[in-house]
């Protein structure tokens, strides 16, 4: 009983030290206004049930309305500072390697792996993005990527019954166009294996890291090791196969014959951040897409007539070529939209590595800060009737903006903008056309989105599909 008491009192203490300190700091520094919460906690629970609301950004648009576009809030065990500010999410992304360096909550960072691209810094990042950018760059997709995209959505969507949900489907065509960019791996029951792994680790990014209190942490970080481990053995083979004088055309024998000297390790855990970033942001993207076309028929109806008329010059069976991928100019509208409404990477987690002076407040060395690009997207002031799909907005603004500036951050910035950004363009792109020019289709139950931890459907968007009749044209 004496040790409980002991506890309690040293708690009790903590908590005390704990206000003090933060209120004798507040005085002494400007911190944008806001609240930490409680001790620890923070306001951890209320930005984790606040998601749980169809509101896209309850917690944020809360404390912007009360505090302004920068506020001052505790999540994920750290005080942080979130921006809806345009020119500050711009200066926190121009500053990357500067002022500020790469910081995610800690489930993130041990699911993903320590040599993850994510959490890479200095002059290893740089030569590991620009890497992974010459892999995924137009020339690239135009002369080796384009052809296998295009067989595998054409294979995938061949294979589809009368009701699918449409998420998992998403999920399986970009997983596989993943493996095979990265591992020149064709679809099989080895990768859907692997999948299903990908699905638990994914599960756990936005959760207590502790396996004793999560069970969902505590699956991830099982799921996480079996990928590894597949992925190691794939390593290791590729490794002898390259030093016996084989090579292949992906990002893995890229990784092998870098001059670097990358070990296993180092390659197994970039591999599984590319994975992660390939496989669930695109397949959300074409879910959502397909979910905001339903719902808004004239757009719909604009883009098949646009992709009719590609179809119409080619053979059933043709696949598409890079010039008329070049020639969908309302399905790039689409695509913009989508991505604006749907903001899949809601934002980015940043540290400050000293103290920083912006918009006439302090913000202390150590401190996180959270850029948000979906508070910006959904803003009014920033985009007209910013909630509302509307794919046409983009057709006489290239920036689809109300207000001047670099508002549309959908894929990040900096040194740290997503190298496949022209990939999942090109992925969406094809998928779109295959979709609209092989089916109709209708919602087979209702859905709705959810924002927590990642953008998705509650329900995986089922719906119900109908081949169209297709006529030989050429």
């Amino acid at each position: 009983m004496a040790i409980l008491g002991y506890f309690f009192l040293f708690v009790f203490l903590s908590v005390i030290l704990f206000m003090v300190h933060r209120s004798s700091r507040c005085r002494r520094l400007r911190f944008p206004p806001g609240t930490l919460g409680l001790p620890f906690l923070g306001e951890t629970l209320q930005l984790i049930s606040a998601y749980k609301t169809e509101n896209p950004e309850p917690f944020i648009d809360e404390r912007v309305n009360r505090y302004g576009a920068l506020f001052t809030t505790h999540v994920f065990g750290e005080p942080t500072v979130f921006s809806a500010d345009p020119e500050t999410n711009r200066f926190i992304l121009q500053n990357e390697g500067k002022l500020f360096e790469c910081s995610y909550p800690g489930s993130i960072s041990n699911l993903l792996g320590k040599h993850s691209l994510l959490l890479m810094k200095g002059s290893l990042h740089k030569r590991m993005h620009s890497l992974t950018m010459s892999f995924a760059n137009s020339s690239i997709i135009k002369d080796h990527l384009l052809l296998d995209i295009d067989r595998l959505v054409r294979l995938n969507l061949d294979s589809w019954p009368d009701r699918v949900f449409l998420m998992e489907e998403a999920k399986k065509i970009t997983f596989e166009l993943t493996m095979k960019q990265l591992m020149s791996f064709d679809p099989g029951e080895w990768t859907e294996s692997l999948r299903k792994e990908y699905v638990l680790v994914i599960e756990g990014f936005f959760t207590v890291p502790l396996p004793l209190f999560s069970t969902t942490y505590r699956r991830a970080i099982q799921a996480r090791t079996k990928v590894a481990e597949a992925l190691t053995l794939i390593v290791r083979q590729r490794r002898k196969e390259s030093e016996a004088g084989e090579r292949k055309n992906d990002m893995l024998a890229a990784l092998l014959a870098a001059g670097d000297g990358f070990s296993d390790e180092e390659i197994v855990d970039f591999l599984v951040a590319l994975l992660v970033a390939g496989y669930e942001t695109t397949s959300t993207i074409m879910t959502l897409a397909v979910k905001f076309l339903t719902e808004t028929p004239l757009a719909l109806a604009q883009l098949k007539e646009e992709h009719e008329e590609i179809r119409a010059r080619k053979n059933n069976e043709e696949a598409l070529e890079w010039s008329d991928y070049k020639s969908m100019p309302f399905t790039q509208c689409v695509v913009n939209e989508t991505l604006r409404v749907a903001n899949i990477i809601s934002g980015i987690f940043r540290r400050v590595t000293t103290d920083i002076n912006i918009k006439g407040y302090t913000i202390p060395k150590g401190w996180r800060v959270f850029a948000s690009f979906r508070a910006v997207h959904l803003d009014h002031n920033h985009f007209k009737d910013a909630r509302t799909f509307n794919p046409w907005r983009w057709q006489n603004n290239s920036s689809g903006a109300t207000s001047p500036g670099n508002v549309f951050t959908p894929f990040g910035g900096g040194p740290r903008l997503c190298p496949g950004y022209e990939l999942a363009r090109v992925e969406l792109s094809v998928f779109l056309h295959h979709l609209v020019t092989r089916f109709s289709w209708v919602p087979a139950e209702e859905d709705k989105l959810v924002f927590f931890p990642t953008t998705r459907t509650q329900k995986r968007y089922p719906i119900n599909v109908k081949r169209r009749d297709r006529v030989q044209t050429m």
